[in-house]
């Protein structure tokens, strides 16, 4: 079974265009869901190349779902890969396509990449992803380009708002006065939020309260759980020395 950078170099079909290095993230992540009976959907579908080759990828078991704006991108549909036509950043678009197909294991935004769109797309369809599923996200570098409405450490880019989930991924550990604004929805439901060149890549899973344990020598483990809290040796030595001169 090839892998996904064998399929992409001998792509020949549709145009495709991804930056090189998303490739051998995607196969880090994907690996697990091919010739399964999964929903993928991604959003900005231009030339129809990257149906193609998640096609030939995840195999013929898989739904694969295509959103893009452009009407023309409709007659990429054929068997099990359905395209849907419509906004990223209309919010109800987004919810009627929620109602029109399941929840999704891989949601994968390679859309238009401006702010509104992706940070839009997230609000309404992170949800949508199944609990054990991924959500990624394509182009951050926008997140720093004016003509997309971004900027460094800009308000309200994507990066600056991603960054709030590694917060909220601590919430568990926040402190009293934090809890309100750390511990939420999101400390249940993500794992893992990875960061690549120009990529974000969120793993859904059910999350609990994280528990610290000890393994190994107990009596190890009594003597570090009271030490500083013993008399310095330094000390009780001069006290003993004291009350032997009283």
């Amino acid at each position: 079974m090839d892998t996904l950078r064998e399929i992409y170099e001998k792509h020949n079909g549709r145009l495709l265009n991804k930056w090189d290095n998303y490739i051998d993230v995607y196969d880090k992540f994907f690996q697990g869901y091919r010739n399964k009976e999964i929903t993928f959907l991604e959003i900005g579908i231009a030339h129809g190349g990257s149906l193609e080759m998640w096609r030939n990828y995840f195999g013929d078991k898989a739904t694969l779902i295509g959103v893009d704006v452009n009407p023309e991108t409709k007659k990429f549909e054929e068997g099990n890969t359905k395209v849907f036509i419509g906004s990223q950043e209309d919010v109800q678009f987004l919810n009627t396509l929620k109602t029109q197909i399941p929840k999704v294991d891989i949601l994968l935004d390679d859309g238009g990449h401006t702010m509104n769109q992706q940070i839009t797309t997230f609000k309404a369809m992170f949800e949508h992803v199944k609990d054990t599923g991924l959500y990624v996200c394509e182009d951050l570098h926008t997140s720093y380009w004016s003509e997309y409405g971004g900027g460094f450490k800009k308000k309200n880019t994507f990066i600056e708002f991603s960054k709030n989930l590694i917060d909220f991924l601590h919430g568990w550990h926040a402190r009293e006065s934090d809890k309100p604004k750390m511990d939420n929805l999101f400390t249940r439901s993500i794992y893992g939020v990875h960061y690549y060149d120009s990529m974000v890549v969120i793993e859904k899973q059910p999350v609990g309260p994280p528990t610290n344990t000890y393994k190994g020598n107990k009596q190890l483990e009594k003597h570090y759980q009271n030490y500083g809290q013993k008399e310095p040796l330094l000390k009780k030595l001069k006290r003993k020395i004291s009350s032997k001169l009283k």
